[in-house]
């Protein structure tokens, strides 16, 4: 079984490496949101899902995929409506405004994120060796982020899409093996089920809970901002495939590993957690994992560095190029590192990245609501009612 998961790693990752897929300009803007959407979420929300809903784990993430698919349709119908009204005089009263604090809300959240992704990074990486202390963590990170700068200044989003392909490109191999290792798993013992117990809340706390874990799969905004290199109907569609695709990747997941999860250790549940219970799989698939983790933060890093270069040239109205925006970013992402504890600042970007799909839902409304498109405009209306729930309600999953 080892052998046969490497051997699947190793010929996906070679497939996706050769030109006619790397250098397709659908597949290029597909990166971008689907890193950013199976990035460091993927590995934790096995264990989160077990502790919030147990046996029902499989029904949240349904859920969860579900409301991240209906704002995703909020943002694509932006995409093609609102896009083309901004700055206009045919634009709705208040447009401007919301876009303004959207903007503003997703800069904030982007530069916390990549921080927090790369400095993560940083820490699995040196985690086995001796020097795994925060003050070298914090070194690698300022290191790696560096270097992403230097790739965004010198080759601008291309040299970005090229990193990130390739760290896309591995993990998503890896996960198709996980995924094999874990099917033919429970075939060969023949259980597909598994009685989890949930932790011991009241139902309110259980639903703030599974509130946060929408930004577990946070990422598909990054499709609105780039918009320099894609016309909008290609993003519309790129966005609509790396939700569809990512959310089939995250259900079967749940669905196979639910066996699995009666071996997590107690206690709160981390990203090691998931790569340790893959031993009783296959021997081989928490080194595979490790490496999948590595390359997860490092796609999703560049990912939302990528959506918030886009947004700054976009907010700038041009005045900031692109590639000129990234050490920018970089350097708002460094200090954070060096100033603040990441793991708690990352509670502040989980509710500011609600904030913005809030208001996109509402712009959505807005927008609907001039054109006339009133099923539209309620189901935005619905949609952003809920959302203002999240962000005053939810317990924040990272």
């Amino acid at each position: 079984m080892d052998t046969i998961l490497v051997l699947i790693a190793v010929v996906l990752a070679g497939v996706s490496m050769l030109p006619f897929v790397r250098n397709n300009r659908f597949w290029g803007a597909t990166v971008t949101p689907l890193a950013s959407i199976i990035g460091s979420g993927f590995l934790v929300i096995a264990p989160l899902l077990a502790a919030v809903a147990g046996s029902y784990a499989l029904a949240a993430m349904l859920a969860i995929v579900a409301l991240a698919y209906g704002v995703g349709h909020a943002i694509r119908y932006n995409i093609l409506y609102a896009e083309p009204l901004e700055g206009t005089k045919g634009a709705p009263r208040g447009l401007a405004l919301a876009t303004r604090l959207s903007g503003a809300s997703l800069s904030i959240a982007f530069v916390i994120s990549v921080a927090f992704y790369i400095r993560l990074l940083a820490s699995f990486a040196l985690s086995l060796t001796p020097i795994n202390n925060s003050f070298y963590e914090d070194v690698l990170a300022t290191a790696i982020l560096v270097t992403i700068a230097g790739i965004g200044y010198v080759r601008g989003l291309r040299g970005l899409e090229a990193v990130e392909t390739i760290s896309v490109s591995f993990k998503l191999a890896i996960i198709a093996a996980l995924l094999v290792g874990l099917f033919w798993h429970n075939v060969d013992t023949g259980v597909w089920r598994a009685e989890l117990v949930a932790d011991d809340v009241d139902m309110w706390t259980r639903a703030r809970m599974l509130g946060g874990m929408l930004l577990v799969v946070q990422g598909f905004e990054t499709s609105r901002y780039l918009g320099a290199v894609y016309p909008a109907d290609m993003r519309r569609k790129t966005m609509n495939w790396a939700q569809i695709s990512s959310a089939l990747i995250y259900l079967a997941f749940v669905a196979l590993v639910i066996p699995v999860l009666v071996y997590l250790p107690g206690g709160k549940p981390d990203e090691t957690a998931i790569i340790d219970v893959t031993a009783h799989v296959a021997p081989v698939l928490p080194y595979l994992l490790v490496f999948a983790a590595l390359m997860s933060q490092l796609s999703a890093g560049i990912a939302d560095t990528v959506g918030a270069g886009g947004l700054l040239v976009e907010e700038s109205k041009g005045r900031i190029i692109e590639r000129h925006a990234y050490p920018v970013l970089i350097a708002f992402s460094i200090a954070l590192i060096w100033l603040f504890n990441i793991f708690e600042v990352i509670s502040i970007a989980s509710r500011t990245f609600a904030f913005y799909y809030m208001m996109q839902a509402g712009i959505a409304a807005l927008v609907a609501r001039r054109n006339r498109h009133f099923g539209q405009m309620g189901f935005a209306l619905a949609l952003a009612l809920l959302l203002g729930l999240i962000v005053v309600f939810a317990l924040p999953a990272e």
